[in-house]
């Protein structure tokens, strides 16, 4: 009988493996989160610069609704920690 990789790994080396993956994508989600924020800061100021109001409830609702739709209601908290990241408290 032959063993094959997966059935020698032990659990903490398939843990420690997970865990560095999660740090990667983590690492990928936090620079995604902080163009973002660039993103939605020129989009504030466009906004502002022509009269208009520097949050638009409307767009937001638009956000919330598809973070909800696509994670559930977790989905709403996370899309309502993004915007206050990206708008500030309102």
């Amino acid at each position: 009988m032959t063993t094959t990789p997966e059935t020698t790994t032990t659990p903490e080396a398939t843990i420690a493996d997970a865990r560095e993956r999660i740090d990667a994508l983590d690492d990928r989600i936090i620079g995604l989160i902080q163009e973002r924020i660039a993103v939605s800061s020129v989009v504030q100021q466009t906004r502002i610069a022509s009269g208009g109001r520097r949050v638009h409830l409307a767009r937001e609702m638009e956000i919330l609704g598809r973070y909800r739709e696509v994670l559930g209601r977790p989905g709403t908290s996370l899309a309502m920690t993004l915007l206050e990241l990206c708008r500030g408290r309102i």
